[in-house]
């Protein structure tokens, strides 16, 4: 079988918008400048888009043109490495999914434990977060959760109250199991970020749950995060103000 026509009946098989490589196809490596040349052709022929040098997708065509792969695929590389999760989608890249903003950002935000330069690709720019709790598949619902709260006056289109009301209301709704996983979680994170879930959390239950955060926390220090506390009522233990 040819090496075009090859290509061309696995790209028949990839869904709307899946990004890849040269690599995804089993080729020998003397045929790699073939994988190339032929899938630069498609590229022309419109059969397929690049994404960025050495990344192709596979567009969906509407009657609005062309949809861009979702920023899951445009940035899987960064995400998981060899079946391993290195990273994970948080900031801009969740805010909307978690409806604390209406807006889509182009900004592409990623949590790693090693995080590198921004960089950009095509028409997104990429940038990185540190994580410093281990990334599992089940934690990362709870470390996004953990990263709104810590970035909580950066969330566009919204301010601090409005962005309480929808954590409350996420938090709520999270199994006891989770809740208490989270705590655990924000004992990595900075003090302002332990003292607003500390305040979200004893809104909801009370400070049973709560305690090993408010241990962790300066008495005397300050975290000014103006508006919460016309929806908190418990800001003042924290020293929210």
């Amino acid at each position: 079988m040819k090496v075009s026509d090859y290509i061309s009946i696995t790209i028949d098989r990839f869904p709307k918008g899946y990004v890849f490589t040269y690599s995804d196809f089993n080729q020998e490596v003397n045929k790699r400048e073939a994988v190339i040349k032929a899938l630069n052709r498609m590229v022309e022929s419109g059969k397929i888009a690049k994404l960025s040098k050495g990344k192709y997708y596979k567009p969906e065509n509407t009657p609005f043109g062309k949809l861009q792969p979702n920023q899951t695929q445009v940035v899987k590389d960064l995400l998981e490495d060899d079946g391993k999760i290195i990273g994970y989608l948080t900031g801009y890249s969740i805010y909307n999914q978690l409806g604390l903003t209406t807006q889509v950002s182009n900004a592409i935000q990623i949590g790693k434990n090693e995080v590198r330069p921004s960089f950009r690709r095509e028409r997104y720019m990429i940038s990185f977060i540190k994580q410093k709790n281990i990334i599992t598949k089940e934690n990362i619902p709870l470390l996004q959760l953990l990263d709104a709260i810590r970035y909580i006056k950066k969330i566009p289109d919204s301010n601090v109250g409005s962005s309480c009301i929808r954590l409350l209301a996420i938090l709520k709704n999270i199994p006891d199991k989770d809740k208490s996983s989270i705590v655990r979680l924000a004992l990595k994170y900075p003090p302002a970020t332990r003292a607003l879930l500390g305040a979200l959390l004893d809104e909801l239950q009370g400070a049973s749950l709560t305690s090993s955060l408010y241990k962790t926390l300066n008495p005397i220090t300050k975290y000014k995060l103006a508006g919460a506390s016309k929806v908190l009522t418990t800001t003042e233990k924290w020293n929210i103000v």
